[in-house]
């Protein structure tokens, strides 16, 4: 065999093919990952309650539930990560996410304390079914249908979780601001662990992940809210307009550089 043989061991057409095929549905993790998340969460918050007072409850969540399916069929499509395809639908999880745990306390009583870890519960049996699955809860391996079903039914409950916690913390006393710094202080945990390698990457993730929510949405909160409530009362309606345009400069910044996605092969 010639050593330009071996030297020249590239895929075939065919090969290439399938790789592009199996391409990973997800972004990569970076900076702008992260600040993209946190401002979806915050807008999921303030667009959830701006929509149920401007439509009522009822049809506001209806809405919502047809928003969110029909942005999952569009990632579900697609064969490989597009920037504002996933984006659209991680802040339609928000909105909705919003929604159903709000839909718990407000609608039929469920109090924080109990909702919170009932979306734990649910979230633990997402990853234990996906792991006992598929052995990997990483991200980076999101090539299949079903680690695709897996991943966003993490993430909804993800973000119905992080919601809980968020208002709960807001309600014992706290207030947004307060819980603003202390799910600020909380996020960096997993990241410090994980960087003095006493937490793998996977589990400092998905931690991270989750605290992302209440962050976002009781930074969302204070800003909206008002002074009666400890927020500074800039009002549902603009916090949730002034996110959204921020998120459509990330997300656009994104598609355009591709920063956030893996080198082709």
């Amino acid at each position: 065999m010639s050593t330009e043989h071996v030297l020249d061991h590239r895929p075939s057409g065919h090969a290439r093919a399938a790789i592009r095929a199996s391409a990973n549905k997800v972004p990569e993790v970076t900076v702008y990952f992260w600040i993209v998340k946190v401002l979806t969460t915050g807008m999921g918050e303030t667009a959830s309650d701006f929509l149920a007072r401007l439509l009522g409850p009822i049809p506001a969540v209806g809405l919502g539930a047809l928003a969110f399916a029909a942005s999952l069929v569009l990632q579900f499509a697609v064969r490989r990560y597009v920037a504002w395809i996933y984006w659209t639908a991680i802040v339609m999880v928000s909105v909705f996410g919003t929604m159903a745990a709000d839909v718990l306390h407000v609608g039929l009583g469920v109090p924080y304390t109990l909702s919170t870890p009932l979306f734990l519960v649910a979230l633990a049996a997402v990853f234990a079914l996906w792991y006992a699955s598929e052995r990997t809860l990483s991200i980076t391996s999101v090539r299949t249908r079903r680690r695709e079903c897996f991943y966003w039914a993490a993430v909804l409950a993800t973000f119905a979780l992080g919601t809980a916690a968020g208002d709960l913390t807001a309600t014992v006393g706290l207030g947004y601001l307060g819980s603003v710094a202390l799910f600020a202080v909380a996020i960096c945990v997993p990241a410090l662990a994980h960087r003095a390698r006493l937490l793998g990457a996977v589990t400092a993730f998905w931690t991270a992940y989750v605290l992302t929510r209440p962050l976002g949405a009781s930074l969302a909160d204070w800003m909206a809210l008002p002074g009666t409530r400890g927020g500074l009362g800039w009002g549902l309606g603009p916090v949730t307009l002034s996110w959204t345009v921020a998120i459509i400069g990330f997300v656009a910044y994104l598609a355009l550089s591709r920063r956030d996605t893996a080198p082709a092969l």
